[in-house]
């Protein structure tokens, strides 16, 4: 079982930087895809970022390719994503996910969310 807390939300500026983290529970942290999706109002949750367990592996979804960056600290069992560069069309719920395969499929266990605005 792994619980998920994301934090880091709010409200920007286009072009301003915001970091978001990911707060795990559970000792098997390392042996799970980390990752990151989004849902804004209307649209269907998709995925934003992800990386394998050992941190090596890093995936993005092209929207978001060179202006955002996931890593992982599997002592802390964290897993920042760092935005920059952000426009409007980013604002969303983010969620951070966690599973056994990576990508879009990464969906066995889902953090509470958290709101991410930016304003034009």
């Amino acid at each position: 079982q792994v619980q998920l807390v994301e934090s880091g939300g709010g409200l920007v500026q286009a072009g301003d930087s915001l970091r978001l983290s990911c707060a795990a529970s559970g000792r098997t942290f390392s042996s799970y895809e980390m990752g990151w999706f989004r849902q804004a109002p209307g649209k269907e949750r998709e995925f934003v970022a992800g990386i394998g367990g050992s941190g090596r592996s890093k995936y993005y979804a092209d929207s978001v390719k060179g202006r955002f960056t996931i890593s992982r600290d599997n002592a802390k069992n964290t897993v920042p994503l760092q935005m920059n560069s952000l426009k409007p069309e980013d604002t969303a719920v983010y969620y951070c996910a966690a599973g056994k395969l990576p990508g879009k499929y990464m969906n066995d266990y889902w953090g509470q969310g958290t709101q991410v605005t930016v304003s034009s």
